[in-house]
Formats: C-alpha cells, structure tokens, sequence
C-alpha cells in the first residue's frame, strides 16, 4: 500500500512538522517580506503619503494571494488525500488543472485593474492625496498579478510533492531580488512608487519561472498536457477544499477596504487627520502579516502531513500533528505579543519618519489593535487543519469568523458608539478595539470547532 511506503505516513511526526514547517514558515515570511520591503523604501523615500497608497493598493495583492492560497491549498489537498488513499490517477490533475487556473485569474485579474484601476482604488479608501501615488504603484504591480498569483499557489503544489526546500527556494529567491532592486531602483535611481513596483514583479517573476520549471520534474507522479486541461470536478474539488483560506484572505480584503474608509472618516474628524490613520494602519497590518506568516506558515507545513494521515485513516497521527503545530504556534504568538508592546515605536520607525502625530497615534495603535495577538496563532492552525482532513465548511466557517462574522460587524458599531459617547474625535479610537475583540471570539471558537472534530476522527 501506499501508506507503507511513503514517509508522511511512517516517519515521527516532530521530524515531519520541522521539515515541512520550516520551509513553509520561510517561504510565507519571504511572501510577506514582497510588499513590506516596498513599503519601507517608499516609506523612506516617497513618505507618509507613499505609505498610505500601499495601503490602498494592498486589497489588489490580498486577492491575488486568496487566489493562490484557494488554488494552491485546494489542489495540494486533493493531491495528498488521492496519494493517501492510492489513486495515482486521479492526484496530478489537481496540480496541473490548479496551475491553469492560477496563471487565467491572474491575466483576468490584470486586464480588469488596467480597466477600473481609479475607480477601484477610491472605493478601497484612497484619499485625494494619496490617489496619484496608488496609481503610480498600482498601474505597475498589476503586470506581475499572474506572478504573483502562480508563484505563491505553486509553493504549495511543489511541497505536495515533497519538496518544501524548493517551495522555499523560489519565494527565497524572489524575495532577494525584489529587496535589492527596491533599493537600486528607489534609492539609487529615485524612480519612487514605480521603482517598487518594478522591483516587486521581476522578483515574482522569477520565482514564477522556477515554479514552472519545478512542475516538469515533479517527483511523485508524471505530470502530462491532459493533467492541465481544466476538469469541472477537479476544479470544482479544488476550490471547496481551498475555499477556507481563500475566504480568510478575502475576508481581510473586504475587512481592508472598511477599515480604509472607516479610519479616513473618523480620523477627518480628529486630531490626526485622514492620511496619519490610513497611513499606520498600513503599517500595522503589514508588520502583523510578517508575523501572521509564521502562523500560516506552520499550518501549511502540517497540511502534507494531515491529508496523507487522513486518507490513510492514521488518526493518532492526525491529532498528534494538529496539537504539535498549535503548540508552535501558540509560542510564536506570545513572542509576537511582547514585541508588539514593548517596541512599537522603533518598529514605526523602519517605515520612515513623521510628524508628532504619526508617531503619537501609530504607538497607540500598536499596542490596542495587536493586543490579543498572543490568541492569533489558533484559528489559522485550526481552520487549516478542517480544511485539510476533508471538512472543508467548518475550515470556511473558521475562516470567517474573525473577519465576517466578528470584525466587520465590530467596525460598524464601536467607532459610531465611542463617537456617541465621546464625541466624534472618539470614533477613531473605536476603531482600535475591534481587532483584540474579534481576535478573542476567533480563538475561543476555533477549540470548539477542533473538540467536536477530534471526536470524528475514529
């Protein structure tokens, strides 16, 4: 049997998880490292405005990643689920029919933002000043969208197949090269919004030609042209066992775009003004992502691990798995939480200088928005880990539950009742508290999810 051969299904699982994890937990950090080294040069260079317009370009990236992640988790489910079980046949068109889909979205996706690229970008919460700066930006980064889509889903085909040092590799590599043309590009030839850009799709670019090159010597299985001819069930298999982190991104994306214009209403009304709070929620959200890739990044080491084990019907090795990989990140968030309170200052600091204000109001929002960090590590392990044993509603629902059904409806009501209370100068420190909030009843709803599903898995 399959199983008997191959290592997710024999080797310890602390061995397999440091394997797995440790290139993952690389390749997402070097993900997120894409657009926050942009933004500390433009930071630098360009200034306060510059960092507001990739703020308001960045609901364009997170689509492009809950593509990635839906095509990329979805079709290395399928593919490790139909190994577990045995059926070689049917487990490579999950890989090719995800890469076709990955590099058509993301040319469609490329054609729409050429064609409403204002429009979009005032509805994500740009103000007039920042305007121009997020169309310089974005006008460039949308060339990259098949890239960027494909270089980060095929991440996850390539550590199907057992190779997560490669998975590594091409993000590694990618990243290198997007931070040393920020810095010729930025810094030395002074081509601003523009140069980061240019910068951001070369690298994604090569990572995206290594990714390719990587899918014409897969290891496990012979990937054939007919592997790549979209099938409606395959795709459709895909999509529902991806659809849980694909909606989590698309979740922060529409969280992003409320947030954007929830900050520049309440903040016209306060001290600090439209541009300061767009600004540092920029900033935050981005440093938050650094570390929230760590998080991520174990939960998809775990995935090869889960699916085989599950389809295999190794139970004990399933739940091992899951309460190793929590542990680890449970840790991870309580280093994240000290940072967060302890240095938010210097880490405001790396994104450049500004006015008494911008540093006042970052500070604070440091330290009220990332206060629950130290619970954050729960619900991505979890809502991953559902996903991965075939129970992909609840992985969704999980999901969802912090962006949808906790943080939007949050952002609606606590700035409008702290402007009540506290007059309209108040709405903006409403805004603050809806993130703790939401990541709490995220965590608590998580374990309750994850002791109902244990008791299935028999």
């Amino acid at each position: 049997m399959q199983e008997n051969n191959n290592p997710l299904g024999t080797e310890p699982i602390g061995k397999l998880l440091k394997k797995f994890a440790v290139p993952s937990i690389i390749s997402m950090l070097v993900m997120s490292l894409y657009n926050i080294v942009d933004q500390i040069f433009i930071g630098q260079k360009v200034g306060e405005l510059g960092n507001a317009a990739t703020n308001v370009a960045f609901p364009l990236t997170t689509l492009c990643l809950a593509t990635a992640l839906t095509l990329g988790i979805g079709a290395a489910a399928g593919f490790n689920l139909n190994m577990g079980a045995g059926d070689t046949k049917k487990a490579p068109y999950f890989i090719g029919n995800a890469t076709t889909l990955m590099l058509t979205v993301g040319l469609v996706l490329a054609v729409i933002t050429a064609f409403f690229m204002k429009p979009m970008l005032l509805f994500f919460g740009s103000t007039e000043n920042v305007l121009p700066y997020a169309i310089e930006y974005t006008a460039v980064l949308a060339i990259g969208y098949p890239a960027a889509i494909l270089s980060a889903g095929g991440a996850h085909l390539i550590r199907a197949d057992g190779s997560p040092n490669f998975s590594m590799a091409c993000n590694l590599a990618g990243a290198i090269i997007n931070v040393i043309l920020d810095y010729v590009f930025v810094i030395v030839f002074n081509w601003g919004m523009t140069g980061a850009a240019i910068a951001t799709i070369i690298g994604q670019y090569v990572a995206t030609i290594m990714v390719l090159w990587y899918l014409t010597r897969f290891k496990t299985v012979k990937l054939k042209k007919e592997h790549f001819i979209p099938k409606k069930k395959i795709c459709t298999k895909t999509c529902h066992l991806g659809m849980a982190q694909g909606l989590n991104q698309l979740a922060i994306m529409f969280v992003q775009i409320v947030m954007n214009k929830t900050l520049t209403y309440y903040g016209a009304l306060s001290s600090f003004g439209a541009d300061i709070p767009l600004a540092v929620c920029g900033i935050v959200m981005k440093v938050n992502q650094v570390y929230f890739s760590v998080c991520i990044g174990v939960a998809q080491g775990m995935q090869p691990i889960v699916s085989f084990n599950r389809g295999a019907e190794k139970f004990d090795r399933v739940r091992k798995t899951y309460r190793m990989a929590l542990t680890c990140n449970i840790i991870i968030s309580c280093l994240a939480f000290v940072v967060f309170q302890l240095f938010p200052e210097q880490l405001l600091s790396i994104f450049g200088s500004g006015s008494e204000a911008y540093v006042q109001f970052g500070i604070k929002f440091f330290r009220i928005f990332l206060f629950m960090t130290f619970l954050n590590g729960i619900q991505p392990i979890t809502s991953t880990f559902c996903t991965v044993i075939g129970e992909p509603n609840k992985g969704t629902f999980l999901s969802l539950t912090r962006q949808v059904i906790c943080f939007i409806p949050l952002m609606l009501v606590l700035p409008f009742a702290f402007a009540k209370i506290g007059g309209q100068a108040m709405g903006i420190e409403g805004v603050m508290y809806v993130a703790p909030i939401s990541d709490f009843l995220a965590a608590v709803l998580s374990l309750i999810v994850v002791k109902k599903v244990f008791k299935t898995l028999r």
